[in-house]
């Protein structure tokens, strides 16, 4: 990467994936203090508290709510970054986050928790625009093409891969390390906790007028050969890009003549059905592995595993540094490893890690240090997703379909990772409530089910052509 790609790639990093992170995380912490503001504000309004269940059920709405927004801005990207381009479309993204941050920063002060939940909601639809715009290579402004042996095939960079995924890892820890008692985890901080999103928002929307919109956009899309020739001279340091012009041009003709096929084609296309099952499987798995419940819950299941209540705070953020790390590691191997090996080892060991949770809580009564045990596991869910499923569903998406068949790809992995992620938000707590330890065990069944599935029918799919991995699954 040269240095003004690499700015333009953190820029966008930092008020995207990093703001993704941060919103995942950030109701972990002051979980309790939203409840008592809920159970208040009922009180106030109509005499009497809420009664445990409707709170649980309100409050596991504030948290869900974020992946409903996050769905709709998803299946919004494409007509967006169509009309506005990359920058266009991240800065419209970013007055959401402003409006997002005034409605909970001022939620205490009205008296009002639908303001909460709104803000929430507009923060998903921030996440699901700007996450479609940064991670799909239809859409990623910054990313430079290239043919693959004449195909006219979309290369993705690793760098731009490996930078997104670590960022959203950073984001889930700075909420971790900002929820500390010593900075905004107290009661009186925490509609500041939830507004501060407007920072790396505010941040971006100034520095994004900066840098020159997609070469790729500018010239594919609006045909501007002048200003995308003055775009790829800055992105890449030299003068002569007239081959990267070229280049472009030709991809320009074939996407042309080709015909894009809608997702209600890409569910018939019988051509192509074990790739399009292999998508559904493995995002869906991705979400329902349980990691959606660690980061939303991460208190709570520490607190039912006996840690003492003044000692998870930095429990939670402990294992916030050690999941930046396990990106780290995850990120720069999956180019040597291949990606079957990372995606079959990060869910098996998120599976064995959700049945050690189980085994922790049931026998922590007569082992006291079981509680230790249950921090260990969470630690492992952790890693073994950072460094196999937080990467490798979106690589293989690209990697299965050609480019006719891939826009459709994404919308259906890009929804079905929405919905399953407001899933577990949502009925997580129930789960608890009703199961207790044995909740688990569901999370360890899901990921050794896909972990077995990628095992015995998706194909390595490194260095190989889409007609070689056609000929696999055939």
């Amino acid at each position: 990467l040269t240095f003004p790609l690499l700015s333009v790639t953190l820029l966008v990093s930092f008020g995207s994936s990093m703001l993704y992170g941060y919103n995942l995380a950030v109701v972990n912490s002051p979980a309790e203090h939203i409840k008592a503001f809920y159970n208040a504000t009922w009180s106030q309004r109509y005499g009497h508290g809420l009664a445990p269940g409707p709170l649980t059920l309100l409050y596991s709405l504030t948290v869900s709510i974020f992946a409903l927004g996050g769905l709709l801005g998803s299946l919004l990207v494409g007509v967006l970054v169509e009309r506005y381009g990359r920058n266009g479309t991240l800065s419209r993204s970013a007055l959401l986050v402003l409006l997002a941050g005034g409605f909970m920063g001022f939620s205490r002060e009205l008296g009002s928790p639908e303001m909460v939940i709104i803000g929430r909601s507009i923060t998903g639809l921030h996440s699901g625009r700007c996450c479609g715009v940064v991670h799909s290579p239809f859409l990623t402004a910054w990313s430079l093409t290239a043919h693959s042996q004449g195909t006219g095939e979309f290369i993705y960079p690793m760098a731009t891969v490996s930078i997104l995924g670590i960022f959203i890892c950073l984001g889930v820890f700075f909420a971790q390390i900002l929820g500390l008692p010593e900075l905004l985890g107290k009661d009186r901080f925490w509609p500041l906790f939830l507004s501060v999103v407007v920072i790396p928002a505010s941040l971006q929307l100034l520095l994004l007028h900066c840098f020159p919109e997609s070469p790729r956009y500018l010239l594919i899309e609006r045909n501007d050969i002048c200003r995308a020739t003055k775009a790829l001279r800055r992105f890449l340091g030299t003068p002569d890009v007239q081959g990267v012009i070229e280049e472009m041009k030709e991809e320009q003709q074939s996407l042309s003549s080709v015909e894009m096929v809608s997702v209600w084609q890409l569910l018939r296309d019988r051509s192509v059905r074990w790739q399009t099952l292999s998508v559904v499987v493995v995002n869906a798995g991705m979400q329902l592995s349980g990691i959606d419940a660690i980061w939303f819950y991460t208190n709570t299941i520490f607190e039912n595993a006996g840690i003492p209540v003044s000692q998870i705070p930095y429990t939670t953020v402990g294992t916030g540094a050690i999941e930046v790390v396990a990106g780290l590691v995850g990120c720069f191997t999956i180019e040597k490893l291949g990606r079957r090996p990372l995606i079959i080892t990060g869910f098996c060991a998120m599976g064995i890690c959700s049945a050690g949770i189980t085994a922790s809580l049931l026998l922590q009564t007569t082992l006291p240090w079981m509680s230790y045990v249950s921090i260990a596991c969470v630690v492992g869910i952790i890693a073994g997703f950072c460094m196999g499923p937080a990467g490798v569903p979106f690589l293989m998406t690209a990697e299965l379909f050609t480019q006719s068949h891939r826009p459709a790809a994404y919308i259906v992995g890009g929804s079905l990772n929405w919905l399953c992620n407001f899933t577990i938000g949502f009925i997580f707590p129930f789960l608890q409530m009703s199961t207790g330890a044995f909740c688990y065990l569901v999370f360890c069944g899901v990921c050794l089910l896909v972990a077995l599935y990628v095992y015995f029918i998706i194909p390595e799919t490194k260095n190989k052509t889409f007609m070689e991995i056609s000929h696999i699954f055939a």
